[in-house]
Parts: C-alpha cells; sequence; structure tokens
C-alpha cells in the first residue's frame, strides 16, 4: 500500500510540473486584431485603424487639456460600493492593498502564479516624491469597508518626440476575482483619470498584457523560477 501510494504521489508530481512548464512557457501571444474595443474607442486614445503620424504630421493631445471643463464628482459606481483614496502611509490600509493585489493581481493561465508585491515595494512604486494619495483610487464594499478594487497613478515625466510632457503612469489595475462581472475596471479608469485631470495632467502611460489600442510599444520578458519543484510543494 504504501508503494502504490508512493507512486500515485510521484505521479501527481509528474502532472504538476507538467503544468508548471506549460505555464513557464507562457501563452500565446494576443492578437493584434479585435472585434470588441467598445471601452477604448470611448476614451481619448489612437484607434486601432489610426495610421502611424508621419514626421510632417501634427502632434498634440487627442483632447484640449482644460481642467474647467474636468467633471468634478466621483463617477457613479454599482449599489453596494464606493470610492475610497488609500493612505499608503497607514499600515493597515497598506496591508489591505497588499491583500487585494497578492490574491486577485495578475497571473498565469493556469493560475499556478500570481505577483506578491510586497509591502515596502508597494510604498516605493507608489509613492514617488511629488505623488498625490488622492491618485491611489480604491472601490469598498459600502456595508463591510472590504477593499476590492484598485488603480493607481504616479507621476512621471515623458518624452515625445523630443517634448516634455508632465503624465502620470498607470498601474496596479486590479478588481477581486468575484466582481468581474460588475465592469468595475473602465469605471477604475475613467475615475483615475478624471482625477488626475482635476490636477491638470492629461496623458499618461500604462502597460497591459493584452493588445488594446493603440501601442507605442512592446517588449517580450521572461520569469525564471529558481526551483519549480519547491514552488509545486508549496
Amino acid at each position: 500500500m504504501a508503494g502504490e501510494a508512493g507512486e500515485g504521489k510521484g505521479e501527481a508530481s509528474k502532472m504538476d510540473m507538467g503544468a508548471l512548464k506549460k505555464a513557464l512557457r507562457g501563452s500565446d501571444p494576443p492578437s493584434d486584431e479585435s472585434s470588441d474595443y467598445a471601452f477604448w474607442s470611448s476614451q481619448p486614445v489612437p484607434s486601432m485603424s489610426d495610421n502611424d503620424l508621419g514626421p510632417d504630421d501634427p502632434r498634440g493631445p487627442i483632447v484640449p487639456s482644460d481642467v474647467s471643463a474636468v467633471e468634478q464628482e466621483a463617477l457613479k459606481l454599482p449599489a453596494g460600493f464606493e470610492w475610497c483614496s488609500i493612505q499608503l502611509g497607514d499600515e493597515a490600509e497598506l496591508s489591505e492593498l497588499y491583500t487585494l493585489l497578492k490574491e486577485n493581481y495578475v497571473e498565469d493561465a493556469q493560475a499556478l502564479f500570481r505577483f506578491d508585491y510586497s509591502r515596502p515595494f508597494l510604498r516605493w512604486a507608489m509613492m514617488p516624491p511629488g505623488y498625490k494619495p488622492v491618485w491611489h483610487v480604491g472601490v469598498r464594499v459600502s456595508t463591510s469597508r472590504k477593499l476590492v478594487a484598485f488603480v493607481g497613478a504616479t507621476p512621471a515625466g515623458l518624452c515625445v518626440h523630443g517634448d516634455a510632457i508632465k503624465g502620470v503612469e498607470v498601474n496596479f489595475l486590479c478588481v477581486h476575482k468575484k466582481l468581474r462581472s460588475k465592469r468595475l475596471a473602465p469605471v477604475l479608469i475613467r475615475e483615475v483619470t478624471r482625477r488626475c485631470n482635476l490636477e491638470g495632467i492629461f496623458q499618461a502611460s500604462y502597460t497591459a498584457g493584452v493588445v488594446i489600442p493603440k501601442p507605442v510599444g512592446h517588449c517580450q520578458y521572461w520569469h525564471r523560477s529558481l526551483n519549480p519543484k519547491k514552488l509545486i510543494e508549496v
């Protein structure tokens, strides 16, 4: 019996390692074509069908930078949810954000691996010189006060064709897995955009694991696990 149990465990380990190897190889790269860009077609970004600008084409903001025209009130959330600004200097709120990201942020297709950013790293990444707590946008459940969604923006100077532009970097967009059907992500993006616009910031940079309108660059990177067998065991 002991031998049979040992063999069964060995077979399970082989299956786990097979899944791990597949995960490490990564999924197929996303297609450049998509039939559904409903949200992004409503945003001030170039469409996928737009031609790249030539050296003599006019450049500048897609939407004029007019702070007076920015909506003063926060966007409406589904019933039962409310906006908040995460205070990363507060240990309790920092831990809330850490837990949300640890359990719900970017993971591989097999849900074997997920980024686990430490609390000190989150502070370092989200609190650079000139940061604004109001740009650390959270969504809470009104009754329990549980943090269920987040998106952050931090000051970031951009250089576009030699022109220095005051902008932000948008990062850590995360919605709790059980709330993905609530379509909170587009509302989060609009809200952090509104809050940045109120401060006179109308340009931003961001990255995504899928192709969205319209990429200005792309890169490929790999994660090398130092001890895959141990990772499977734990």
